[in-house]
């Protein structure tokens, strides 16, 4: 593959800014993946979306009291206390609506560090952002503009193409329905990613726009916006917002009442038991082993228990006397409760705290304390969040395992701006789009942060690059 010239990058990114104030480290080529890896990214695909179907099977029959084994008795009502802990009971009960079920986000993205020993799995987003910018970074690196011949993976103009495929799909019965990509104040930083998707797909003669959600309005029982004077009724909303934002959407109500009388399709669906961090200590838990077994298939199962690390919620329910709580040791000793985590050594702070989810502060890494690499005072602090904020905000405990130390090439800051052989370490973010209800693989951000960075987000001083397939050596 060719390498883009620093000129090019910058007046190509200076031409179309993808994100409110951002900016990133440049790179004259995309990241490599082997064929194994890009095999890899296909089979947890298939996982996510397995994992998002057994989490609903898991919620609604814990909601309901009924047994989750074939042979044996099992229920769980606690499960269904974690993921609709601090939820509005009007959110609750949307998200239980018979009308809902079996429905899933149309776009999975988890978020995967690289490490030793292959893939780590850290998270599950259902509202990912980057979307359009990992399109527009396909066509740039790899010159595709609907060619199908670029290495780049989404050649083909894929991200483009499968997001409308998965968003239509929700109005099947409609040849060209209206789709709004409704960006709140909240996720701003983000509208400018929209905005570029919607005229792509306009330019394709799709009727997409990006909306803020006061552009919407009720017409009858219908969802409208303004079009040089005309109500336009509404088929399908992307809802690019957290659900947690819901309260500073003035109209968010409208999108409710056209949604129940079957006016709109919206997606990912508002039901936040989907955008809990939790579920991953769900999946560790030890009383629901037999759960996941039954339910996933044996391979999904295989593929969870090697990417997901170990996750306990930090439930802060007292013990009986005697009893200790499943987690790690301090000292060498059980914790019976997690106050206690306090005195752990820098060594035994391989650990990660973050909050579950419905929260500002739930996304954008603003919640996450790694415990090797911060202060006492800064872990004990978060420990605190965590406990005080239990009875309505659930946060989570999570192993943190390194990402390996790599090299890729970027171009320095200064001028002239010379290539440097730089090492950092990988966040990558597959994307997946559901059509025909399989996950599509139809591209991968790549984020390359320098070597002293332990939690990888999308920050300056990193890379933000798409990627593609080599052949091995």
């Amino acid at each position: 593959m060719p390498e883009l010239a620093f000129d090019t990058l910058q007046a190509a990114l200076a031409g179309q800014p993808l994100f409110e104030a951002k900016t990133w480290q440049l790179s004259p080529s995309a990241w490599a993946l082997t064929p194994e890896q890009v095999t890899d990214l296909e089979t947890i695909g298939l996982a996510c979306l397995e994992f998002h179907q057994a989490l609903e099977t898991l919620y609604l029959r814990s909601a309901s009291g009924k047994n989750l084994l074939r042979n044996k008795s099992l229920t769980t009502p606690w499960v269904a206390d974690y993921l609709d802990r601090g939820k509005p009971d009007y959110l609750v009960a949307h998200a239980r609506d018979a009308k809902n079920r079996g429905t899933l986000p149309a776009v999975l993205r988890p978020d995967l560090l690289l490490t030793d020993t292959g893939f780590v799995m850290t998270e599950l987003d259902s509202v990912p952002g980057g979307i359009g910018l990992t399109a527009f970074l396909n066509r740039l690196y790899g010159g595709i503009e609907g060619s199908g011949t670029s290495d780049v993976l989404g050649a083909g103009d894929a991200m483009v193409k499968n997001f409308y495929a998965s968003l239509a799909a929700l109005r099947a019965d409609l040849r060209n329905p209206l789709i709004a990509l409704v960006v709140s104040d909240e996720a701003g930083t983000y509208r400018p990613e929209m905005e570029w998707l919607a005229h792509q797909l306009q330019l394709q003669g799709k009727r997409v726009f990006c909306l803020s959600p006061d552009d919407v309005f009720p017409l009858g029982s219908t969802l409208c916006f303004d079009v040089e004077g005309n109500p336009e009724k509404i088929d399908v909303i992307y809802r690019f917002f957290e659900l947690f934002d819901l309260e500073n959407v003035r109209t968010a109500r409208f999108f409710f009442e056209a949604w129940a009388a079957g006016e709109v399709a919206i997606t990912p669906p508002m039901r936040p038991f989907q955008e809990e961090k939790l579920a991953f200590g769900l999946f560790h838990h030890h009383l629901l082993t037999d759960f996941w077994s039954e339910v996933l298939s044996a391979r999904t199962h295989r593929e969870l228990k090697r990417l997901i690390p170990l996750t306990w919620v930090l439930d802060t329910a007292p013990l009986p006397p005697g009893a200790v709580l499943e987690g790690p040791r301090v000292g060498g000793r059980a914790l019976s409760e997690w106050k206690q985590l306090a005195g752990a050594s820098q060594k035994e702070r391989d650990l990660i705290i973050k909050i579950s989810g419905y929260h500002e502060t739930a996304w954008g890494a603003r919640s996450v304390v790694l415990g090797s690499d911060c202060s006492r005072e800064e872990w004990q602090a978060g420990i605190e969040i965590a406990i005080t904020d239990a009875p309505t905000n659930l946060h989570i405990l999570q192993e943190y395992r390194k990402p390996r130390r790599l090299q890729h090439p970027l171009y320095a800051s200064e001028e002239p701006h010379p290539i440097q052989d730089a090492s950092g370490r990988l966040r990558l973010c597959p994307y997946y789009f559901l059509i025909d209800g399989k996950p599509r693989l139809s591209g991968a951000l790549a984020t390359f942060c320098p070597p002293d960075k332990k939690i990888i987000h999308g920050m300056q001083d990193a890379a933000l690059l798409p990627c593609r397939m080599v052949a091995p050596n």
